[in-house]
């Protein structure tokens, strides 16, 4: 069985559910997936639980599968309070539901190897690939980030889509090193720039395992994040997944379409919470990179 995390709030939910769905289509082995999330609609509305109801969900396609394949939902509330959540990083440009897969070293349920993928990743291949991979007494596996490998250090990668070690994670202490360098010292993208610092041991995957630009024949996750054109004009652009008619006609890319075909019979036969939502986590920026 594979085991795939994600994180996020209430208004990610679809984004993540139409990541899931791809993991779904791509592989035969049976899925376990954590969501981490938890309740900050204090600090903001927008910052409301993925709940039960959406879980059903996630969970009535996976019975339709028939595998074995499950979904536990996770809340952190808790743990965020106490570690982080008076921390320098708590008014990120990122939500703070980047920062939670951090805590995956201290819950019970974890086993010794997982993929964490963001929100605003598509699987285009056979996650089995992914996972299959030997990471010896690696702490994870990741890809370098496309603009970060030149404007940060040649050995930056991105954490939209990691392989993590859980067992090496553990026994270095690396995502408890990582909060408090999140809680203590203020960063422009916290959580992913922790566990660049203060990974001792990391494998560099190759790019078709998170393609931060184009769609390619090899690609087995695409990773719609942030990205830059310079011609015919300079300018920043970042569509995500879940943004259709900028996916067909800004990035050409049509090789989704079943996959947006599925979440609309899903949502037809077991309703959804997105849409609106979306948008304000667009707007807000969500964990997705």
């Amino acid at each position: 069985m594979i085991t795939v995390t994600y994180s996020g709030n209430r208004g990610i939910f679809d984004g993540i559910l139409l990541s899931a769905l791809s993991v779904l289509r791509g592989t035969s082995e049976p899925v376990r997936f954590l969501i981490l999330t938890m309740d900050l609609t204090d600090r903001a509305p927008e910052y409301a639980p993925i709940d039960e109801k959406q879980m059903r969900v996630l969970r009535d396609v996976l019975s339709e599968r028939g595998d074995g394949s499950c979904a536990e939902r996770i809340d952190v509330t808790a743990l965020y309070r106490a570690e982080l959540a008076q921390g320098r990083n708590r008014r990120s440009s990122y939500t703070p539901f980047a920062q939670i897969r951090l805590f995956l070293d201290v819950l019970p349920t974890v086993p010794d190897k997982l993929v964490y993928l963001d929100a605003d990743t598509l699987l285009a291949g056979d996650l089995r690939e992914l996972y299959g991979i030997d990471l010896g007494d690696c702490e994870y596996g990741a890809v370098l980030d496309h603009m970060g490998k030149f404007w940060i250090n040649r050995h930056y990668v991105n954490s939209g889509v990691l392989l993590l070690n859980m067992r090496r994670i553990r026994e270095t202490g690396l995502f408890a090193a990582a909060r408090a360098m999140v809680r203590t010292r203020l960063m422009k993208m916290p959580d992913q720039t922790a566990l660049n610092k203060l990974a001792r041991e990391k494998m560099y995957l190759p790019r078709r395992f998170n393609e931060q630009r184009d769609l390619k024949p090899d690609t087995v996750v695409k990773h719609f994040c942030k990205g830059i054109k310079y011609f015919p004009f300079f300018r920043i652009y970042n569509y995500k997944p879940w943004q259709r008619e900028a996916v067909r006609k800004k990035l050409r890319i049509t090789a989704f379409d079943d996959l947006y075909a599925e979440f609309d019979r899903v949502e037809a036969a077991y309703g959804t919470a997105v849409s609106a939502p979306l948008a304000e986590c667009a707007a807000t920026r969500c964990p997705a990179r």
